[in-house]
């Protein structure tokens, strides 16, 4: 039984030596005191694995050579001692057998995104999740910041009106040119479909704004019009995607997804209209949301600041002035998962800003996403539809 008053203890499988994510999660999970790192199997090879659990001081009993060895010393070990959650942080193939064996193991689990490879993949691990009761976690962590849920819950308080357009834009530079060849871990793995899955640009980083999209506005993709293209010459998979997105209700949408958008840095901005109104933000300045009513002056919202909901106050960890970033909206998607795992200990279901994370079901849309961005680009059909 998960204790109220202590520290939960997690495990992490990769994002050890020459992992860019891993230490962003260790840094987000340590922020809030919730969470302590107790195991880890931290890289693809046993020696890698064991040199980066030692250099994060990890006890040797549970310092582990591969995710298989990790699993079973946690079962071998009292209840008391063993690990609440575990924290997947690998490159995408080996989301879908280290989700399933620690979800069918009775473990609570946080995954990066995209989740799995296919959708056959997501159904079979949110099957696992409902039939254990777990708590599973995904990190869209760009839900995590204030002001993407002051503008998710104006969006449900009406303060738009009936939505109508929304552009989603997500650019990087960094793969302009192809680091894959010269010997870049972290784009070596995306670029190999074998390690990355069905998508390049899409997957890394087009879930990400799909997600955004979807938690901001509430609305499904009921179909899309894709255009995928690998620039980078011998580039297995797309850098760059242009969608066209039909929404539930009649709104319109377009996604932009590319990694060859050279000299850009991490252009994540998001823009909603509707019939009373429109907000815009940007991941790059996430402390503002400019809100433009359609009868009166537009306003600047600020993170700390006057006229923030509930949602947003939360998530909110230093006075107005003070820049709060990444590893703060990171940390507000574990403090939702924290609150969760805390809740089902208890035998409680949480209430609703205490399990503010994205969950199963949203890992399971964005690959169902990627397969239909896919799907589109390579047919002749104009319009692809998403599954229910």
């Amino acid at each position: 039984m998960t204790g109220s008053h202590r520290k939960l203890r997690y495990a992490m499988v990769g994002g050890g030596q020459g992992a860019f994510i891993g230490a962003v999660h260790r840094q987000a999970l340590a922020l809030d005191g919730q969470f302590e790192l107790v195991a880890g199997a931290l890289s693809s090879t046993p020696d890698r694995a064991r040199a980066s659990g030692r250099a994060l001081r990890l006890p040797e009993s549970r310092n582990h050579g591969n995710w298989k060895e990790l699993l079973a010393d946690e079962l071998r070990r009292d209840a008391a001692e063993r690990i609440d959650l575990v924290v997947i942080v690998t490159p995408n193939h080996l989301h879908h057998p280290v989700a399933c064996a620690f979800v069918d193991a009775g473990f609570h689990v946080v995954c990066d995104k995209p989740l799995v490879h296919t959708g056959a993949q997501a159904e079979e691990l949110a099957a696992a999740v409902r039939r254990q009761g777990t708590v599973f976690g995904v990190t869209y962590n760009y839900t995590g910041y204030p002001l993407v849920r002051q503008a998710r819950e104006m969006v449900r308080a009406g303060e738009l009106g009936a939505i109508r357009k929304v552009v989603v834009e997500y650019s990087q530079g960094w793969l302009a040119t192809p680091q894959e060849a010269g010997g870049n871990k972290q784009a070596a793995w995306r670029a190999d479909p074998a390690q990355g899955g069905l998508g390049g640009a899409i997957a890394d980083i087009g879930t990400h704004a799909e997600n955004l999209v979807t938690t901001v506005t509430g609305l499904r993709i009921e179909s899309l019009c894709a255009d995928l293209t690998a620039f980078v010459p011998g580039r297995a998979l797309d850098d760059d995607a242009s969608v066209l997105l039909r929404f539930e209700g009649g709104a319109r949408g377009v996604l932009v997804a590319s990694q060859v958008m050279t000299g850009v840095e991490n252009g994540l901005r998001l823009q909603v209209a509707g019939t009373g109104g429109s907000l815009e933000w940007h991941q790059e300045d996430p402390n503002r949301l400019l809100h433009r009513p359609l009868d009166g002056p537009a306003r600047l919202l600020t993170r700390g600041g006057p006229g923030l909901c509930e949602a947003a106050r939360r998530a909110c960890r230093l006075p107005p002035g003070h820049p709060e970033g990444f590893i703060e909206a990171f940390a507000n998607v574990y403090l939702g998962v924290a609150g969760a795992v805390r809740a089902h200990a208890q035998g409680r279901a949480p209430q609703p800003l205490e399990a503010d994370h994205p969950g199963i079901a949203e890992g399971v849309r964005g690959v169902r996403f990627v397969e239909a961005v896919v799907a589109s680009a390579a047919s002749a059909q104009k319009w692809t539809p998403l599954p229910d």
